[in-house]
């Protein structure tokens, strides 16, 4: 795979985005359009486009990689990913319907007040930044690494031109630009994962039944954990229920997914969508941590050694581009920058569709397609884009694994304190101290990474992904002690 096919490859999968950005945004750009596509969705396409957002370039490469050290143990992640989804499409989907919204986060003004609204709109406007730069950052590195380093291209330049490119193609029809687009990333993401099963296994000589076989007897194949609750972060009920409240809080309590399902005209449709959703989701990861096992079985078979990779994440861009020929590397490529753009695309959009909403307040204005609106929506985009180059340098900066991967994890803290401030305002009768709102928020992260970094020595236990339930149940205890009075529910 030499620089120039895998450039050309790039530069003509933008072609593509950019044509259909043209042709969808074309005869509507206006703020209605760009926020929830004039509520007019189709709920199969956002259905499918979901997938490529909700699998970034980070899970395309991270999940296969683990799965030498963890097995198929990822999986029981992902059937509680599957219970919070139905959770989601039941309990939160109804109520941001019935209160119209377009920021999910103006549900805390109305319940809570306004300074718990704008807590919650700054938490999501930190996590998803960091997050979604982080992700980019990731997959920046391979495309450096395999594409911009034979011509001497810096990599703050690398990061300039992607930005450049996603902001070329949403910055006028954004959600309604981006449903297509990801439904056709999704597309490519799904064809390349099969099409990578495919070619591994032609190379390990498999056929269907015989890859099946391969995958089921190896040792990679084990799903469930149950030894050992206390010291392990593996244990089937720690990854299952972190699986449930981590889709709760990151999705739907998510500006960037939410928005998606707010752009179709009734609730019937979303629930249809968020359904199907959640099973073509857990089918793809089924796909991915079959790809890991093929990988680690050709790894062996062919002698690559494995132990001298910087990282297992490396483990399928390294074969995937090195030891197989011309036509996998390309789906590889493929697959990787689908999803790594429709994620990334899509968190600018709502980035952008939260802030106008929740701090310029476009809802409250009297004509929101006002072309004075509209314009001051393009330099927040472009604001948003700058941000993003900004913060993924800072990485860059610190070229520390361990420290990059710690303010990632820093990131999910704070979606706890959503939890938290959801739960409270549709759980409860309670109103809060609002002014104190922020602090609390603060306060519940900060306890929340002191017990995690004790807990072993504590109480001999391992915290694994139901930290953000302890989080939440903090912030949760915390606005109740600190609450007062009841309110009136009857309008929520």
């Amino acid at each position: 795979m030499t620089p120039a096919i895998l450039l050309s490859f790039l530069l003509g999968y933008f072609a593509l985005l950019i044509g259909v950005a043209y042709f969808t945004s074309r005869n509507s750009s206006d703020n209605a359009s760009f926020f929830i596509a004039n509520r007019n969705s189709k709920w199969y396409l956002v259905a499918f486009g979901m997938i490529g957002t909700a699998l970034s370039g980070v899970t395309f490469i991270s999940v296969p990689g683990a799965v030498g050290k963890s097995e198929f143990g990822y999986f029981q992640f992902v059937l509680g990913n599957a219970v919070g989804f139905v959770i989601i499409a039941t309990v939160l989907l109804p109520l941001y319907y019935r209160m119209n919204l377009i920021s999910i986060y103006t549900y805390l003004e109305k319940r809570l007040g306004a300074y718990s609204y704008k807590t919650g709109a700054v938490i999501f406007l930190i996590s998803r930044t960091i997050g979604s730069a982080f992700r980019l950052y990731l997959v920046a590195i391979v495309l450096q690494k395999f594409i911009f380093d034979a011509w001497n291209v810096p990599f703050w330049l690398t990061i300039v031109l992607c930005l450049i490119l996603i902001w070329v193609y949403t910055h006028k029809g954004g959600l309604k630009t981006i449903i297509i687009t990801d439904t056709m990333q999704t597309v490519f993401l799904l064809l390349s994962v099969v099409l990578s099963i495919i070619f591994i296994s032609k190379s390990l000589h498999l056929d269907i039944a015989g890859t099946f076989e391969a995958v089921k007897n190896s040792s990679y194949s084990k799903i469930f954990f149950w030894e050992d609750f206390m010291g392990t972060k593996t244990h089937f009920i720690k990854q299952f229920l972190g699986g449930i409240f981590v889709t709760i809080a990151m999705v739907g309590l998510d500006q960037d997914l939410m928005q998606k399902n707010l752009s179709m005209k009734t609730i019937g449709e979303a629930q249809k969508n968020m359904f199907t959703f959640t099973g073509v989701f857990v089918i793809m990861n089924i796909f991915f941590l079959s790809v890991g096992a093929l990988l680690y079985l050709y790894a062996a078979k062919n002698g690559i050694a494995v132990a001298d990779l910087k990282t297992p994440d490396h483990l399928y861009p390294e074969i995937a581009l090195n030891h197989l020929n011309i036509i996998p590397g390309i789906i590889f490529m493929l697959g990787l920058t689908a999803a790594t753009f429709a994620t990334t695309d899509s968190a600018l959009t709502a980035l952008t569709t939260s802030f106008c909403v929740d701090f310029l307040h476009f809802d409250k204005k009297k004509d929101q397609n006002d072309p004075k609106l509209v314009n001051q929506r393009h330099w927040v985009h472009i604001g948003f884009s700058v941000v993003m180059v900004v913060v993924i340098m800072v990485f860059k900066t610190i070229n520390d694994d361990s420290v990059v991967n710690s303010i990632f994890t820093a990131a999910g803290y704070t979606y706890g304190p959503l939890l938290g401030l959801f739960a409270f305002g549709m759980l409860t009768k309670r109103a809060v101290t609002d002014k104190l709102v922020p602090y609390l928020c603060l306060a519940s992260p900060v306890l929340c990474f002191v017990i995690n970094t004790h807990s072993v020595k504590w109480f001999g236990y391992a915290m694994s992904f139901e930290l953000i339930v302890l989080n939440g149940l903090i912030t949760f205890l915390l606005l109740w002690v600190t609450g007062k009075s009841t309110v009136d529910q009857t309008k929520f």
